[in-house]
């Protein structure tokens, strides 16, 4: 277990009430309206959007009924004028799901509140004036993923003491993606360790470019962190397991669903927390008064299953930082 050395400022669970019954009995015209930013569509990003809607749920937030989440998907240039036409609504909040999304929003509007989930720096992006304090209308949580790249290749490394060549699967139509691809670059280049670049966008991208690996002697892959990934889950790590492709990744569910390890966060546990930050601003709560928050623990979660059917040994080194071991 490893803990962040970033400002962490939680909200208090305690705090936390179910919504007022009386919500579901008020007319429509009343109920209050959840504008969800995102980028790419239902088919590859829905992923974060269903995690969001089971969080507003814990909390008796249920769309349709007393409360209703307004989604919209968009390329990033449209993000500006699509905001813009958002306020003219009045909705009780925007969700951004990207810097670029939080950004239009926060330009668009001072008053209505914008919770974010974005990986970046929102302090850096100037989104917030602080994480203890943003200052203005916009709050929510943030990740730094790409601060995570050089410990992916590092257990790697560890658990293939000999390793090579390791392959970094992309997408190339995320926002971030050649952001991230160089920071990878630079963090290979650190440790000696030959990095190839693979792109997936679509299924038959992934069986093309997984099936291909070995044949680049690529020893293992590390996934990015993308919504499309999560919606093919399934398929990612059944393919690493048809061609014995050691994997790391960024959530842990894909170690629950048979991918071998993960150093990072539950995209479900952060999307809840997420869902939390709009229960306190439906209640009245101002942004500004609602720190924005960080992960505090990143996990390292390992299926010893499939290091079982991969002919590995897992190190005891690893075995012990192990936050999840799956038998």
């Amino acid at each position: 277990m490893v803990t962040r050395r970033r400002v962490f400022l939680a909200l208090g669970a305690s705090s936390l009430a179910a919504p007022c019954a009386s919500l579901a009995q008020q007319p429509v015209s009343k109920i209050p309206h959840i504008d969800y930013l995102s980028q790419g569509s239902e088919a590859n990003r829905g992923v974060f959007l269903g995690a969001f809607k089971e969080g507003l749920r814990e909390f008796g937030w249920i769309d349709g009924k007393n409360v209703i989440v307004d989604v919209h998907w968009a390329p990033p240039y449209e993000f500006p004028q699509l905001a813009a036409s958002l306020v003219k609504r009045n909705p009780a909040a925007i969700v951004g799901t990207c810097i670029p999304s939080t950004r239009a929003a926060k330009n668009a509007t001072t008053t209505i509140p914008v919770v974010m989930s974005v990986n970046g720096d929102p302090v850096e992006s100037g989104l917030v004036a602080s994480l203890a304090h943003p200052g203005a209308n916009v709050t929510g949580t943030s990740t730094l993923f790409e601060e995570l790249i050089p410990k992916w290749f590092e257990i790697i490394t560890t658990t293939i003491p000999n390793i090579r060549t390791v392959a970094v699967m992309a997408n190339p139509e995320s926002v971030g993606d050649e952001y991230w691809w160089a920071q990878a670059q630079r963090a290979a280049e650190r440790i000696r360790l030959n990095v190839v670049r693979t792109e997936a966008h679509t299924p038959a991208d992934l069986d093309r470019e997984i099936g291909s690996m070995k044949k680049q002697r690529v020893e293992a892959f590390v996934l990015m962190v993308d919504a499309y990934f999560l919606n093919e889950m399934q398929r990612i790590v059944l393919l690493a397991k048809e061609y014995k492709l050691p994997g790391i990744y960024g959530f842990r569910e894909y170690v629950e669903a048979g991918g071998l390890m993960s150093y990072g966060l539950s995209y479900r546990d952060y999307y809840k927390n997420l869902a939390r930050y709009v229960d306190k601003v439906l209640r009245g709560t101002k942004p500004a008064d609602l720190p924005v928050e960080q992960p505090t623990k990143i996990e390292l979660a390992i299926n010893l299953a499939s290091a079982k059917a991969l002919d590995l040994t897992i190190p005891q080194s690893l075995i012990v930082r192990a936050d999840k071991l799956i038998q």
